[in-house]
């Protein structure tokens, strides 16, 4: 696949092999341990240890080599191919149609097309809202930093999601907010991690990898995204706002297996009512009292009681 690094497909015993079992290629454009790639990849690593699936990958893919990637993956008669159109949103497209009976499954700020180009958006914004609720009574200056990508409207939301839960507890706090110009450099999320911090704030939320980075440096707190950072900056990051593929990947291979056309948007499967997002938060690390009424606003969110309102406008 050019100069992307190749996984082998996994090996399933035998007993599975004769049972109707997917063919899934991911296509990755970042290393899949990148925080957003990463969560694509265990679902599908999941799956296929499971013996859902058998699922081979590439990483590393270059926008040039993207369409050409998802190609070679349709002609070894992949079932399911999941991936990221962001930067090939067009090319992406004209593959799918190229390939009607390969279905598509790709992060993408557009629309569905045709009858098998689903899509898919990143939603652990509720997630993030009651990190949000968490991190409010932590700020000694009432200054919250946010460390972000690009301004697409995942991205966006998902700031404006823990700043909404920040808000909720702290309606006087103030909200700093950097982008990197990447989905990965780690050096560039500390930097501006240092940044914010220079400026006042003393809680950062790293929707990229490399906020907390900053924060460990300087001594303060930090919010993780995507997966858990706890484990990685033991004290430094108190809570995460985690987001879990495995609920699209599976309505996604319902589809395929069904018949019917993936053409959809699967971002709804994200949300919490599904089981594809949540908070998860060190509890020696914040305040006793933030976690009643945290926990409190979870139950309403999982009961369809509460929505965490979704605003992809750019956070300034």
């Amino acid at each position: 696949m050019g100069s992307a690094a190749v996984g082998a497909g996994l090996i399933l015993p035998a007993r599975l092999r004769a049972q109707e079992v997917l063919k899934v290629a991911g296509i990755h454009a970042s290393p899949v341990e990148n925080a957003w790639n990463s969560r694509l990849h265990k679902a599908m690593v999941d799956a296929a240890e499971e013996g859902v699936i058998e699922y081979v990958f590439s990483e590393g893919v270059s926008a040039t080599d993207y369409p050409r990637a998802m190609r070679e993956y349709a002609d070894q008669g992949a079932d399911l191919i999941v991936g990221e159109a962001y930067a090939v949103e067009r090319e992406a497209r004209q593959v799918a149609q190229d390939y009607p009976d390969t279905a598509f499954l790709m992060g993408s700020s557009g629309e569905e097309a045709g009858d098998n180009f689903g899509v898919f958006g990143t939603w652990n914004h509720e997630g993030a809202y009651l990190a949000g609720m968490l991190a409010a009574p932590l700020s000694e200056t009432g200054v919250f930093g946010a460390v972000g990508a690009i301004p697409i409207p995942e991205v966006n939301m998902l700031i404006n999601g823990f700043r909404e839960g920040v808000n909720a507890v702290r309606p006087d706090a103030k909200h700093l907010v950097g982008f990197i110009g990447t989905f990965f450099d780690p050096p560039k999320a500390r930097e501006a991690g240092l940044a914010q911090i220079d400026a006042g704030a003393d809680i950062l939320f790293g929707e990229r990898i490399g906020t907390a980075d900053a924060a460990k440096e300087r001594g303060i707190k930090a919010v993780g995204s995507l997966i858990d950072y706890s484990d990685r900056y033991p004290d430094t990051v108190f809570a995460n706002a985690m987001w879990y593929f495995r609920p699209l990947l599976d309505a996604a291979m319902e589809d395929v297996k069904a018949g019917n056309p993936t053409a959809r948007n699967y971002t709804p499967y994200a949300l919490m009512i599904h089981g594809g997002n949540d908070v998860t938060f060190v509890e020696s690390m914040v305040k006793p009292e933030s976690i009643g009424p945290m926990e409190e606003r979870r139950a309403a969110i999982r009961a369809g009681d509460f929505e965490v309102p979704i605003d992809f406008s750019e956070p300034t």
